[in-house]
């Protein structure tokens, strides 16, 4: 077995290496891609604060706000993060604070807040962007054109597994199961 790097952390993927006669492929697929992905979140996070004193949440919600043109409502921005209202009012009150968020009142209903980047926002976001994808870069640099789209493609093959072996877990619940 090789000697890890210095600063190496024994992840859940190495640790069932160690005995790989106890766990299933498909078990040990599964802890890779875990353990890349939070590799890879990680190292953004740490990136993030460290070059823009910011938090990958605070630059995701901004994300989302930087693709409309019209503004979002919290609900909205919470749908796409994939998180709680509570959670993104939380993050909102930090950028309003910081004057890269603007809130205000929906034209068809003024209980609802639209949430916008201001100028500052715009501009804080495109810097943070533009090294964020630099960064992801260089994350993959060990892999080549041929190899990226490889990858590319086998996970889009996983996500459409994914996504089969959903839809049938929720049609057997529904009763909707083959009856063969």
């Amino acid at each position: 077995m090789e000697t890890p790097a210095p600063g190496f952390v024994l992840d859940r993927e190495t640790k069932a290496n160690e005995r790989p006669g106890d766990h299933k492929d498909e078990l040990r697929l599964w802890l890779r891609l875990l353990t890349c992905s939070t590799l890879i979140e990680t190292e953004i996070r740490n990136r993030l604060r460290e070059e823009f004193k910011t938090t990958l949440p605070r630059f995701d919600l901004m994300a989302q706000l930087e693709k409309s043109t019209a503004g979002m409502t919290v609900g909205e921005v919470s749908q796409r993060l994939m998180v709680s209202n509570g959670n993104v009012t939380a993050v909102v009150a930090g950028l309003l604070a910081d004057g890269l968020v603007d809130k205000r009142p929906a034209a068809q209903d003024r209980r609802v807040q639209v949430l916008t980047l201001t100028p500052l926002g715009r501009r804080s976001f495109k810097a943070m962007a533009e090294r964020h994808e630099g960064w992801i870069a260089e994350l993959f640099a060990g892999l080549d054109q041929p190899e990226l789209a490889q990858l590319f493609r086998l996970l889009g093959q996983t996500k459409a597994s994914l996504h089969q072996a959903i839809k049938r877990r929720a049609d057997e619940a529904n009763g909707e199961g083959d009856s063969a």
